[in-house]
């Protein structure tokens, strides 16, 4: 791949600085890892700037990639919430003096508009991004007005999807607008924690990956599991993941008198074994940006059967080649009858399978990668 010409051709490599809230865990927090390698491989001086220190990352920096804490994680309303904002400005923009880059990446909503405040002034070309869809978000009325204010003033606004920059160019105008999907990694990484997935070669099993939050929507495939299971006696339905609505979920399964055939065992480091391990993927959520978990799965060479969302499932799942869009979003009893259909189906399963993994070209990181250098040197050209 090749590089972007720095500031000054010839003067010193292209850098640049992501800036994120933390490395805690989320598809966001990979992508930022991710990018930070590979930008850090192709020669490029790389920083990585978070609010929250290192003692919870879930996800670790390539040794050639720098990083710095801003130590300015907190929640905060009102006057308060105000001084928070305006010391973590203080703080990004102090390292910007100092690392003097060439491109600053803001990872999410509140990180790009913070980054953009950051930047005024500065000379470096400020891209931001979206990793959610925009009326997914529960975001203030004070935040929605400085993204109004900040986007136009970004040298780009990244989106994921269509949907997104869709929504993007109706309700904040003036963004320069471009969509970069998440590159998928195959083969998939592996880390902690690992937990190996139970060994029953004579049970299939339906698998969920994701954050236990009511947006995944772990509630409607339960019970649409809950009306499948008399019928599929050799289905097991894995919920992969963590997060705060474990109780209720489990609560559910209980209620369901389903405790021998659901398991939620946690989030896994080793995802990638649970993939090869299951016969079927679900995605069941109300909202998604891109799903780097639906990437994984087909790149597995698991078929998928997904809620149609306003983006996201849609702009990965090619319907009836390698797997189901389920409509409208939310139908438990739409999505019973596409799930029942495809388990029943050992043939088009496989063959559905066989063709997700060519999500493994389309969403390939040296794709990906391309992209962006693209978005990078328009951006420097627009400087320039």
């Amino acid at each position: 791949m090749s590089q972007s010409a720095p500031s000054a051709p010839g003067a010193r490599p292209l850098r640049v600085l992501i800036f994120i809230h933390s490395l805690h865990g989320g598809g966001a927090e990979r992508v930022a890892a991710d990018l930070s390698a590979h930008w850090a491989e192709a020669g490029r001086e790389v920083m990585v700037a978070t609010q929250a220190d290192a003692r919870d990352d879930a996800y670790s920096l390539d040794p050639r990639v720098r990083r710095v804490v801003l130590g300015t994680a907190g929640e905060g309303g009102g006057l308060r919430g105000l001084l928070a904002n305006a010391r973590r400005v203080r703080a990004l923009r102090r390292v910007l003096r100092e690392f003097r880059p060439d491109i600053v990446l803001g990872m999410m909503t509140t990180a790009s508009i913070l980054a953009v405040l950051a930047a005024a002034g500065l000379g470096c070309r400020v891209i931001a991004t979206e990793h959610t869809h925009p009326p997914s978000q529960t975001l203030s009325g004070f935040w929605q007005r400085l993204r109004r204010l900040t986007y136009p003033r970004a040298a780009r606004v990244v989106a994921l999807t269509r949907g997104t920059a869709d929504w993007l160019e109706k309700h904040v105008p003036g963004s320069r607008l471009a969509v970069i999907p998440n590159p998928v990694h195959w083969p998939l990484p592996q880390g902690e924690p690992r937990l190996a997935p139970p060994a029953a070669p004579q049970r299939k099993r339906l698998l969920a990956v994701g954050r236990l939050h009511p947006d995944k929507g772990f509630d409607l495939l339960i019970d649409a599991y809950a009306r499948l299971a008399p019928s599929h006696p050799d289905w097991d339905l894995v919920i992969l993941g963590e997060g705060d609505e474990r109780a209720a979920l489990q609560a559910r399964i209980a209620q369901a008198g389903l405790e021998a055939r659901v398991s939620m065992p946690g989030r896994a480091g080793n995802v990638g074994d649970w993939y090869r391990s299951a016969d079927l993927y679900v995605l069941t959520s109300r909202f998604e940006g891109l799903s780097n978990t639906l990437l994984e799965s087909m790149a597995s060479g698991l078929a998928a059967v997904a809620f149609d969302c306003d983006t996201g499932p849609r702009e990965i799942i090619r319907p009836g080649v390698d797997g189901v869009l389920v409509r409208p979003n939310g139908d438990v009893p739409a999505l019973c009858q596409a799930l029942d259909a495809i388990m029943r189906d050992d043939a088009a399963r496989q063959r559905m399978a066989q063709a997700a993994t060519a999500v493994r070209e389309r969403f390939s990181a040296a794709r990906v990668l391309r992209l962006w250098q693209d978005l990078f040197d328009g951006a420097l050209q627009r400087r320039g």
